[in-house]
């Protein structure tokens, strides 16, 4: 036995060896990025919400049991990597025991003999035996040379994948065949439980040469795995608890991260572009944790499966995204990581892909690309590795609209509106209140304080305020909190744009002092509870101004609808009878949770029969106006909300409900087209859900 120690440990120090160094190089290789020491402490202080994160996401599988069968074999094969780490301490002690002793019968101290390990061992492994399979039928049923760009696969090292998945079943076979050597010699530690393997060792002849061999081939296959682990997107297997652990929380989405420079966040009023970093022009100014994100892509394409953009023809894969930069960072990986005199002798094709942009028409990320965008968070939702697209995506942006002035030119009208007119329409101020002459009751707009007995200034917003549509809403809004006998007012004139559309272009700086200007507007007034109708405004209020030292009580006002109907002081009584689908907006349901308080005010009013679309809540479809595409031109592919609303149609209603002035929008503009093609009921509509709230109440 001492032949089988020798070759063990030393192929033992030589994988490890090889592994070390790979993870040498991809430490180094992240930390030549910014730092990101916000990440550190937010884990510190939050470290009870990082445990239950490790254990419902890396441990519990959350995300992945959400896709059946695939989450279900990939937690059986998970799992398997931990329980059989018990036969690797076997394996070793057996070898090194052999060596010493002559007798290879080890077993871990204390519970080594224990039928119940032995029979978990054996479970795991043949539970990991048909997670290969079922992975084995998947990939061939979504194969992309079938499935074309339909397929989650379609872009994924697909070699890759295919080498692992017959790795891991080498290391499996193996080990039935080691554990059966050793049973069918006596050298076994179980003398029951372990089903699998008792049964193989008696059918196997008793060999000692062939226990030997199998030990040796088993714990062989186990380190040429390691190696190819940490050269390879099973990378995940170690990086994963990781981006976890530092990942944002709940989740990367709600709030835009503000701009950061060497890890502080960027102070525009002495910002130099020259000296600071402004977003992200080249793979560097990526921080380790996004290097992170790239070394722990699973490239399953869960979040290509439900991108909008990706479903409606566009160039965006969020995994390619990911992918593409992950890529580029290891081809020019030599040249970052080499010393100054070093750079001096470096082959031409490594000096070319440095002047590589991150961004252009020949540049690591496609324009079309970064712009296809609409920040819906369907990526990020889906990633069952806590990926965070959106801040990549936000990152470029940001460099191409700041630093390179590149961006739609349509967009370019929307920012001077915004920076002169507080709007994206570019409209009067004077205009946000004119809404409340079609009342016929008072609203006061509040010029200097709240008033004592106002409970809630009601943020109307652009939308609600100026376009024609979206002030359907507002004023249903207005009336519904009149007849609740809620106190609210409004900022009329003094209120301008949150800033959303600027900061989801990339125009931090705008976005910036229109949410300066807003917050001293808001603290000057006291404002302390706001309700809103468009969840952009929400999210922004809520969740973005607290970075600048605005801190409110924010609701939307479905949320705040919900509740007073369920206090009673909202009664609706007549009956709507009508089949009503309800469009989930992204930034009302995935980035900010709320789903059920729109469905619960449809379910109070009598006579409505709900229907869901087959893509729904947190696997909802955008309507195709996040991330400022409200003021872009949709010129490749199919567009967005022409998709959404043909999902919508699948489901024959006679009213399609939602709860944001884009979505009413965006969703009414597909179906206008629709009923012109005659392809739609000319009775069908799209409402918010407190106009049908305000209807079953008004008419009783």
């Amino acid at each position: 036995m001492l032949w089988v120690a020798i070759v063990g440990l030393v192929a033992t120090a030589v994988a490890v060896a090889l592994a070390g160094r790979r993870v040498l190089f991809l430490y180094r290789l992240a930390t030549s990025g910014q730092p990101a020491p916000e990440r550190i402490e937010y884990a510190k202080e939050h470290a009870g919400a990082e445990i239950k994160a490790q254990l419902v996401e890396v441990f519990g599988q959350r995300k992945l049991l959400k896709w059946t069968p695939s989450g279900t074999a990939h937690f059986f094969v998970m799992w398997a990597f931990f329980i059989l780490l018990t036969v690797y301490i076997e394996a070793y002690g057996a070898v090194i025991q052999g060596a010493i002793t002559g007798h290879s019968d080890f077993h871990i101290p204390l519970i080594g003999t224990w039928p119940v390990l032995g029979f978990l061992q054996d479970f795991i492994a043949v539970a990991c035996l048909l997670g290969l399979v079922a992975f084995t039928a998947i990939r061939i049923k979504n194969s992309p040379k079938k499935l074309g760009r339909g397929s989650r696969f379609s872009g994924s090292h697909l070699g890759g994948a295919w080498l692992v998945l017959f790795m891991i079943f080498n290391i499996i076979w193996t080990l039935f065949l080691a554990r059966g050597s050793a049973a069918a010699n006596g050298t076994f530690p179980y003398d029951s439980g372990a089903f699998a393997s008792l049964a193989i060792g008696r059918i196997l002849p008793h060999s000692e040469l062939l226990e030997q061999i199998a030990l040796l081939l088993h714990i062989g296959l186990m380190l040429v795995f390691l190696v190819i682990v940490v050269n390879s997107k099973h990378l995940h297997i170690f990086t994963a608890p990781l981006n976890v652990l530092f990942s944002r929380r709940p989740d990367g989405m709600g709030p835009a991260q503000p701009m950061r420079s060497n890890g502080k966040v960027l102070d525009f009023e002495e910002a130099d572009p020259e000296v600071e970093v402004f977003g992200r022009g080249k793979i560097t100014d990526t921080s380790w944790k996004g290097f992170l994100d790239f070394y722990t892509c699973t490239e399953c394409g869960r979040c290509q499966s439900q991108c909008p953009a990706w479903n409606t023809d566009k160039p965006l894969s969020p995994k390619m995204l990911i992918l593409d930069q992950r890529d580029h960072a290891f081809a020019i990986a030599p040249y970052l990581l080499a010393g100054e005199k070093e750079k001096e002798s470096f082959p031409e094709d490594v000096l070319a892909l440095l002047d590589k942009p991150l961004v252009g028409e020949d540049g690591v990320i496609h324009p079309d690309v970064l712009w296809s965008c609409t920040n819906c968070g369907a990526c990020v939702e889906q990633c069952p590795v806590d990926i965070e697209h959106i801040d990549h995506i936000l990152d470029m942006r940001r460099y191409q609209v700041m630093i390179e002035s590149s961006f739609p030119s349509e967009a370019g009208v929307m920012l001077k509106n915004l920076e002169n007119k507080g709007n994206p329409w570019g409209m009067p101020e004077m205009k946000r209140a004119e809404w409340i002459e079609e009342l016929d009751f008072e609203v006061p707009i509040i010029d200097s304080t709240m008033p004592e007995d106002v409970e809630y200034l009601f943020w109307v917003g652009c939308a609600g305020a100026l376009e024609d549509r979206a002030k359907k809403t507002t004023k249903a809004v207005a009336e519904l909190l009149h007849i609740a006998g809620v106190k609210f007012g409004v900022l009329g004139p003094m209120e301008a744009c949150t800033g959303d559309p600027a900061r989801r272009l990339g125009m931090e700086f705008l976005f910036n002092m229109l949410a300066q200007q807003n917050i001293e507007t808001l603290n000057e007034a006291g404002v302390k509870k706001i309700v809103a109708t468009c969840p952009h405004c929400f999210n922004t209020l809520a969740n973005e101004y607290p970075q600048l030292g605005g801190t409110y009580e924010v609701v939307h006002h479905t949320q705040l609808l919900a509740h007073l109907v369920e206090e009673g002081r909202l009664t609706p009584i007549t009956p709507i009878e009508e089949k009503i689908t309800y469009h989930d907006p992204c930034f009302l349901g995935r980035h900010n949770k709320v789903y059920a308080q729109p469905r619960d005010i449809m379910a109070k009013v009598p006579g409505v029969q709900a229907q869901e679309m087959h893509r729904c809540k947190e696997r909802g479809f955008c309507c195709g106006a996040g991330g400022a595409r409200m003021w872009m031109e949709e010129r490749i592919g199919k567009r967005i909300n022409t998709e959404r609303v043909d999902e919508a149609l699948t489901t024959d209603p006679d009213t399609v409900s939602t709860a944001c002035p884009f979505c009413l929008v965006m969703l009414g503009d597909a179906i206008n087209e629709k009923k012109n093609a005659g392809q739609a009921k000319e009775s069908l509509e799209v409402v918010d859900v407190a106009q049908l709230l305000i209807k079953s109440i008004k008419q009783g």
